[in-house]
């Protein structure tokens, strides 16, 4: 999904199947993001922009998610796309999850318009079958049309990981819920269940497992956009 922060319950409103902060067929739950405590997601984001001075941007937030399904859920990452009163992009938070349930939040600012492209530090174990060297490298689109997003994980001297996504807008009523639903049923169960099966044939493969280091929940952290 992507939608606007603001207008999260007001959609939620006209749907029979999507649900804000209850239970649903799919549902968007403070709780799951954010500072994961239930306060408005909102709330989150305008307190990172405001660690890096880009209030500014917090006047319209595209969120993109995974929502809940059947009352589950798990994003491996979410986006926030950050807009000024203009409707300029100014930054992109990018919320990192892992199955250990650590988060962390990359708050990269955006310059000029087209590509999005931007860097940050590893933080965070993502897989316990890498270790904390390097970094990630992002390129991306605003939400329109088309979202496309590809991230490189890697350091100076290699790259380690390459994760892609293109997305196609439909518009968001209950049939194309319905109709998305039968293409794609257990879209959150699916991504859990194949990163622990490929989990486990790296595990047999003889892959080192490190271990898994504690994680402010709310720990945010600094990037760089070009």
């Amino acid at each position: 999904m992507a939608i606007d922060l603001d207008q999260i319950s007001t959609v939620a409103g006209t749907s029979k199947f999507f649900n804000h902060n209850k239970p649903g067929l799919i549902s968007i739950q403070d709780k799951d993001h954010g500072f994961r405590d239930g306060r408005p997601l909102r709330a989150f984001v305008e307190y990172a922009l405001a660690q890096q001075n880009l209030i500014a941007f917090g006047a319209r937030i595209t969120f993109v998610t995974i929502p809940r399904l059947l009352g589950y859920a798990f994003n491996p990452i979410s986006f926030y796309y950050c807009y000024d009163k203009q409707g300029r992009l100014g930054a992109v938070l990018h919320q990192v999850k892992n199955t250990f349930g650590g988060q962390v939040a990359y708050l990269l600012p955006v310059h000029g318009e087209g590509l999005i492209r931007q860097s940050a530090p590893k933080r965070m174990y993502v897989s316990p079958f890498f270790d904390m060297r390097g970094g990630y490298r992002f390129a991306l689109t605003p939400p329109g049309e088309k979202l496309a997003v590809s991230i490189q994980y890697g350091d100076a001297t290699q790259k380690r990981m390459t994760a892609t996504m293109v997305l196609i807008a439909q518009p968001f009523t209950d049939a194309s819920i319905l109709r998305l639903l039968a293409q794609m049923p257990f879209a959150p169960m699916k991504v859990m269940m194949a990163i622990h099966w490929q989990a486990l044939k790296l595990y047999l493969r003889g892959a080192k497992f490190h271990s898994v280091p504690p994680i402010n929940r709310e720990t945010i952290i600094a990037g760089e956009g070009k």
